[in-house]
């Protein structure tokens, strides 16, 4: 098809679009305020709980938000994946619409392993200037394990995620002429196909900002000690 007959079609809701973003400045900042250390360890461990409560509402978001942005468009099956890489898509598939399988997969494994990394923070323990808020939930045993883990497989297997991701935009970028950046900016896509747009309105945003909000307060209430009577 000619380029006048595409269609500029809203794939990304503006939810979506800022979660990503934040995700993005809160995880960098946790990572940063990780390498200074000292004072600094006091925004690794807000920053975290940040990521926790965008992880929250990203999952609540993937049943509940816009059409492209809910996980059953993006939960490609094993068939799925072989046609991809044949390069043999169905009429149905809309691979080039929102995430294609193996982007797919990258995405869950990157909410999967920064939940995990998250996690293994609220009970780790460096016995110098970072202790978990749930350190008194586990033995010293798991702590320390878990502690181990947040700084070594966690952090590295992290770098390795967010280094995949980088390279994925770079390639097709470079080497398909596809921009994977621009419509998480704009949160729209020029498609040749007919396709249905995300929803992606007032009522839905607010909604969007009413789980984030819950999301929120249930991380809070999650590290807070509750207090001594």
């Amino acid at each position: 098809m000619s380029e006048g007959l595409l269609t500029r079609v809203r794939i990304w809701d503006l939810p979506t679009r800022l979660f990503h973003w934040a995700l993005v400045l809160c995880v960098l900042g946790s990572v940063l305020s990780a390498k200074v250390g000292g004072n600094a360890m006091v925004w690794h461990m807000r920053l975290g709980y940040a990521v926790l409560a965008l992880l929250g509402f990203r999952l609540l978001w993937g049943v509940v938000g816009g059409r492209w942005s809910r996980f059953r468009s993006f939960l490609y099956s094993p068939a799925a994946l072989l046609r991809y890489l044949r390069g043999r898509p169905r009429a149905d598939d809309h691979f080039e619409v929102g995430h294609n399988p193996l982007g797919a997969y990258s995405v869950l494994a990157m909410l999967a392993w920064l939940l995990l990394q998250v996690a293994s923070g609220l009970v780790a323990d460096d016995e110098i200037a970072f202790s978990g808020p749930l350190v008194s939930q586990v033995s010293s045993e798991i702590s320390l394990a878990w502690t181990a883990y947040h700084k070594s497989y966690g952090q590295w297997g992290l770098y390795a995620l967010v280094a995949l991701h980088v390279a994925a935009i770079a390639y097709y970028r470079l080497g398909r002429s596809k921009d994977l950046i621009g419509p998480m900016f704009s949160g729209d896509k020029r498609l040749q196909a007919a396709v249905p747009p995300a929803r992606d309105t007032w009522a839905s945003r607010l909604f969007a900002l009413t789980l984030l909000a819950a999301c929120a307060a249930g991380v809070y209430l999650l590290v807070t000690p509750a207090p001594v009577v």
